[in-house]
């Protein structure tokens, strides 16, 4: 069943068509991959999805609902978290804090100045679940801005999901790391995937990456979508070689 729909989906920028009658479905449970050169409009795609753009024309379907002119408070509140290309934390707040304004908005509790006894219960036990989920435990009552770019990089991960999102987009997750912390932020979304059947879309460069992990991809090449298919089919696109991978010789 598709969770999200997208039909003809285009955003404009004076003359310029950033996002070009892009459509598409994502399955309820998928894990998919964006991929294309910097400039195809992938990250502008996500911000229509999330609603921090608003479409030039086209339209936007989540569970079955128009969303298209949806702010993206809405679209948060009805289960569509995002992360970005630059990492958005609190850097000068804890990461057991940077977690815990994400898990009281969605519990309906921010803005509050003092808990309930049973509600500040609830709202610890989520955030430990959250930090054992990222392997940050031990690291909890340090300041996020002095955090690796890896750890950094999961407590976002982790703001976003003390949403419970139903869609999950990820913008470009393992950017600027090395080997181990790409492998370590892999593994997490292999597991939010596996174990918890979230549905994720994400963008990524690393072909590794998005090999390892998707169940299909898509390209974008100057707005539009070139391709979409199984690894395997994208793999052996000849367009996709020419205009993306890299066509051999």
């Amino acid at each position: 069943m598709s969770l999200l729909q997208v039909e003809e989906l285009s955003c404009c920028f004076g003359s310029l068509r950033a996002v070009d009658s892009v459509s598409m479905s994502l399955d309820s449970g998928e894990l998919r991959a964006l991929i294309g050169a910097n400039g195809a409009g992938k990250t502008t795609l996500f911000h229509l999805l999330s609603g921090f753009v608003p479409p030039s024309s086209g339209r936007i379907v989540f569970d079955g609902s128009d969303i298209t002119a949806r702010p993206a408070h809405e679209r948060v509140a009805i289960g569509i978290a995002r992360t970005f290309q630059i990492t958005e934390v609190f850097p000068e707040l804890s990461v057991y804090e940077n977690l815990r304004v994400p898990v009281e908005s969605e519990a309906g509790l921010r803005m509050r100045p003092w808990l309930a006894p049973a509600a500040a219960v609830q709202t610890e036990e989520r955030v430990r679940e959250l930090l054992d989920l990222g392997g940050l435990t031990k690291k909890s009552q340090r300041l996020a801005g002095e955090l690796s770019h890896g750890d950094q990089r999961t407590t976002e991960i982790l703001m976003a999901l003390a949403l419970r999102p139903r869609l999950l987009l990820l913008d470009e997750p393992t950017a600027g790391m090395g080997e181990q912390e790409t492998f370590e932020i892999t593994e997490l979304i292999r597991r939010l995937h596996s174990e918890r059947s979230l549905t994720i879309l994400l963008v990524e460069h690393d072909m590794r990456v998005v090999f390892h992990l998707a169940d299909r991809i898509m390209v974008m090449a100057e707005g539009s979508l070139l391709a979409s298919g199984s690894p395997q089919q994208i793999a052996a696109d000849e367009a996709v070689q020419a205009a993306y991978l890299g066509a051999s010789d």
